[in-house]
């Protein structure tokens, strides 16, 4: 019967093996849950914090920012802190300058459900369209 210890020892790197060689599978467990735990406490903080804080500067394209965010949605899922789509979009939208006042008016008005790259889509297509008028 193979020894659990031994597998996640293999698995580990030199630095890590040090401190872990003499205890057992469940103290070895728990003792990694306590060091990279911290970790992803901040990762989540830092990605939410810089999601909740963006902001498309006036004049400034809307697709990379929208990229941009949605890129720390998906991070914030990997995480397990998953966004709705709602509150996604609610986010998104949020973040956007008063010009897109109207959009997100007729967007809220009309209910309109759609994924992150629809609206994205849709964002861009508005913007081409103010530049219009």
């Amino acid at each position: 019967m193979v020894d659990v210890g031994c597998l996640i020892l293999a698995t580990m790197s030199p630095e890590l093996q040090k401190p872990h060689k003499d205890i057992v599978a469940y103290d070895m467990l728990k003792h990694l849950k306590e060091i990279y735990q911290g970790q992803a406490w901040k990762e989540r903080f830092d990605t939410s914090k810089a999601l909740f804080q963006c902001k498309l500067e006036e004049g400034s394209p809307v697709r990379p920012h929208v990229l941009k965010m949605i890129g720390y949605i998906k991070s914030l899922s990997k995480l397990g802190f998953p966004l709705s789509q709602e509150l996604a979009t609610d986010v998104i939208l949020q973040s956007l300058t008063d010009s897109y006042s109207q959009f997100i008016l007729n967007f809220n008005m009309n209910e309109i459900d759609k994924t992150l790259p629809q609206l994205l889509r849709m964002l861009q297509t508005a913007k081409g369209n103010m530049k219009k008028t």
